[in-house]
């Protein structure tokens, strides 16, 4: 069975991501694409209040299992757009060990500070500064396939962009360049669910 291809965006909450993978379903046209938002996996999560630290180990869980729920996917054959937070060094190495590198194209979806702040006070949906917490956070490791700023570009845009990206992937990807350099152990690996791949710390 072929694995799937995966199209990762990248970026702050209030970034866009949600609007890019909106479009790219709409123009992707060879092959059937599924959008996994790691946003969907948390509204899964029982309603009742966690204590702090209940919740962060909660979180915790909750990516780590979305991270393989993404490799389970596209290792039956499903391609996938997925719209991710990279906010902790953590979760960027659990994805470089889990997920096939050569069939991942990372996306860092951008916007600056002031643009993120209007947005998030328009949604009301997010908590204040949300997004300013993130921005130094989640393009620390600098690296991608394509890299878009939805503050200068419409999601319609960026999505054909991202297409055309696809169509024409770079050897390494990114994701084989960050594997290289942080998880040197597992370089030649597929990477497919099941490997006996170390948990991150």
């Amino acid at each position: 069975m072929t694995s799937g291809r995966i199209v990762f965006l990248n970026g702050t909450s209030s970034s866009g991501k949600s609007s890019i993978a909106r479009e790219l379903l709409d123009i992707l046209d060879d092959g059937v694409f599924f959008h996994l938002a790691v946003d969907g996996f948390n509204a899964m999560r029982t309603k009742r209040e966690l204590d702090p630290g209940e919740l962060d180990a909660a979180l915790r869980r909750t990516r780590m299992g979305f991270h393989r729920s993404i490799a389970a996917m596209a290792d039956a054959g499903n391609d996938l757009v997925v719209d991710h937070v990279l906010s902790e060094p953590w979760r960027l190495l659990d994805c470089l060990a889990v997920l096939r590198p050569e069939n991942v194209l990372f996306v860092g979806v951008h916007c600056p500070p002031q643009e993120l702040a209007r947005r998030e006070k328009a949604r009301g949906d997010r908590p204040s500064g949300l997004a300013e917490h993130q921005f130094d956070l989640v393009h620390t490791h600098g690296d991608y396939d394509v890299e878009c700023d939805t503050s200068t570009a419409r999601p319609r845009e960026c999505a054909q962009r991202i297409k055309e990206a696809l169509a024409h992937a770079p050897r390494p990807t990114a994701f084989s360049r960050l594997r290289e350099r942080h998880l040197p152990e597992l370089s030649g690996a597929t990477g497919a669910v099941g490997e006996g791949r170390p948990t991150p710390p």
